[in-house]
């Protein structure tokens, strides 16, 4: 059969020529950056999904030079990284870049999913893109934790101890879920190995999987924009669409731009306060793990606290970790909560941007409470708190539905700059 050769794509010659006949790549490049139009109108709302993925190949190649010398072992464990930190060359600097990366990939994923909630990137067409982004959420918050346990410090070991039990709060699976789990009576050197192998391993392959289903989905809808507009409505005599420009050259340098004033960033925070007080690496994590010496105050990462203070806010642990899992659960279902006509918060009612704005505030303070200890004043403030951010997705539907109607431009809103 003659192949059909499509006369809007030329074909390469020589090398690339060659190269295109076994794989595709002259096609990639084109269906995926000169080819892609994006909307024309991004602003710095739309930096943190690539600098998410610069932080992701960041996280591995640094995982890997650390996985030279870490060893997996409840004996070893602590000392390895300290091997690391005081004896290997740039050691110290490698083990702060990932540990910095860690929180870093967090608060490029947080500013990304703000992005969506401003601008609605979870209606449709894109429910689909909004699921895989979220399983992408829920995989790092795994990854994050054994990753978090590996260095064997005291507070990686008391939190492991507060994390796990909590799947022995599910009804009758829970006791051996737990056990399975820790793959020992206690968390212990085969939780270590455990945690090790999904954390090198298992994980991160399903995280680039995901991040390869997530720009799939990506480019097969579009990427939504500030007005909520789909550019593809409306295209030229070329099928072009008129409010679109490729995304190679113009955001590719943009990005780059971003990439460097987030690396300079990075690099204040890695030389000068990779701890940053407390928050990123906590003082008890620099000593060993010590199963008869319980910290002060246990609590996870920065990143997680949020939701452990809703754990916290109720006296019944079975009922606290029921509703921690479904505070995560309810974002999966925010495509279809959202009832609003209009995508962009830009052109709802105030009600809706006061709603939206309290549920960011919530989080905000949740995250502190969870920082706090369980005590007093910290326990009434996280159930107020606890109660407002359920009330933000009972109540979305009715909101967006009747505040969630203005007028919409017919073409993009664009300021040359």
């Amino acid at each position: 059969m003659a192949t059909v050769v499509d006369p809007a794509k030329p074909k390469a010659k020589g090398l690339m020529g060659w190269i295109d006949e076994r794989l595709p790549v002259s096609d990639f490049v084109r269906d995926h950056l000169t080819g892609y139009y994006a909307p024309k109108n991004f602003n710095f709302w739309y930096y943190f999904g690539s600098l998410a993925l610069v932080v992701f190949v960041l996280q591995i190649f640094t995982g890997i030079f650390l996985t030279m010398h870490y060893k997996p072992s409840e004996l070893a464990a602590f000392d390895s990284v300290e091997y690391i930190m005081r004896e290997v060359e740039y050691g110290w600097l490698i083990r702060y870049m990932h540990s910095t990366g860690a929180s870093a990939f967090f608060i490029m994923v947080y500013l990304h999913m703000t992005r969506a909630f401003l601008y609605g990137s979870y209606k449709r067409p894109r429910e689909l893109l909004w699921l895989i982004g979220m399983l992408i959420y829920v995989a790092l918050m795994a990854e994050a934790f054994m990753g978090y346990v590996l260095p064997w410090g005291n507070m990686s070991f008391w939190g492991a101890q507060v994390i796990v039990n909590l799947f022995g709060t599910i009804p009758v699976v829970g006791p051996g879920l737990v056990e399975w789990i820790r793959g020992d009576f206690g968390i212990a050197d085969a939780t270590l190995n455990r945690f090790f192998s999904f954390h090198v391993i298992a994980i991160p392959f399903a995280l680039a999987m995901l991040i390869v289903l997530h720009l799939a989905a990506l480019h097969t809808t579009g990427s939504n924009n500030p007005d909520g507009i789909e550019i593809k409505k409306n295209k030229d005599k070329n099928g072009i669409p008129v409010d679109g420009i490729p995304f190679h050259p113009y955001y590719t340098v943009k990005d780059i731009v971003g990439v460097g004033v987030f690396l300079t960033l990075f690099a204040i925070v890695v030389f000068f306060v990779p701890t940053l007080g407390g928050l990123f690496l906590e003082p008890p994590n620099f000593e060993p793990a010590n199963a008869l010496s319980t910290p002060l105050h246990i609590a996870p990462v920065w990143y997680f606290t949020a939701f452990y203070a809703i754990l916290r806010a109720v006296p019944d642990q079975q009922f606290g970790a029921l509703l921690m899992a479904l505070a995560v659960v309810a974002f999966f279902f925010m495509p279809w909560l959202d009832r609003a006509k209009n995508n962009s918060m830009r052109y709802r009612g105030m009600v809706s941007k006061a709603h939206l704005g309290m549920f960011f505030i919530t989080f905000i303070v949740l995250s502190y409470l969870g920082l706090q200890p369980a005590e007093g004043i910290y326990v009434l403030l996280a159930r107020i708190f606890t109660a407002l951010c359920f009330a933000y997705f009972l109540l979305l539907p009715f909101i967006s539905k009747a505040d969630g109607n203005g007028p919409v431009p017919e073409r993009v809103t664009y300021h040359a700059h």
